[in-house]
């Protein structure tokens, strides 16, 4: 192997200010800041809106919603905490 790849190591050093994050996503459109759909206004976003920040409906939409409603878990196959597993035997020599 011979040298490094530049570059490396870019990423492990954090923003620490806001207008670092804004230059580093100027390029990639719409993606930064990330404003959560309860922290909006009810015509903004069908999280939005209510005296406290919470959903107030359930999060789970079907997949025939409507194109405006279909926020949250689209579809979701399972919710909440995931309990259990398989336990894995080890076949030992008899």
């Amino acid at each position: 192997m011979i040298g490094l790849v530049s570059g490396g190591g870019r990423i492990d050093k954090p923003m620490l200010k806001a207008g670092r994050a804004y230059h580093k996503y100027k390029a990639k459109r719409n993606c930064w800041p990330k404003v959560r759909g309860v922290a909006m206004n009810p015509v903004e976003h069908p999280h939005g809106g209510g005296n406290h920040q919470h959903i107030g409906k359930a999060s789970t939409v079907k997949r025939g919603t409507s194109a405006g409603r279909k926020v949250g878990l689209i579809a979701a196959r399972r919710t909440g905490r995931i309990r259990g597993g398989k336990v894995v035997t080890k076949k030992g020599d008899d």
